[in-house]
């Protein structure tokens, strides 16, 4: 499987996954810093919140971590839930930005 393909299917499939409190997806909030895939086709996601006190911190990452797992060809996955960099609102697309009236 081609990593940047794979990537893109990835990508597509956190855009499907919310925080219930923001209504936009947790990739466009900047809420995934990191994406790797090994040549083994093994796949490791660093992610944040949007503070440690968030009220989905328990079923936010097994969310992506089970989304993510649907999509064939992958060997093994990670999801790691990070708190450095400390996320803020610059970290958010500009459609998000947009979407929540940043802009």
């Amino acid at each position: 499987m081609d990593k940047q393909e794979l990537e893109d299917q990835i990508i597509t499939k956190l855009q499907t996954i919310f925080d219930p409190e923001i209504p936009v997806n947790i990739f466009e909030l900047g809420l995934i810093y990191t994406i790797r895939i090994d040549d083994d086709i093994n796949v490791e996601i660093d992610m944040t919140l949007t503070s440690p006190a968030c009220p989905v911190a328990e079923t936010l990452p097994p969310e992506v971590e089970m989304k993510i797992r649907t999509i064939q060809g992958i060997n093994d996955l990670k999801v790691n839930l990070v708190w450095s960099p400390q996320w803020d609102k610059d970290m958010m697309s500009e459609a998000a930005k947009l979407k929540l009236g940043f802009l």
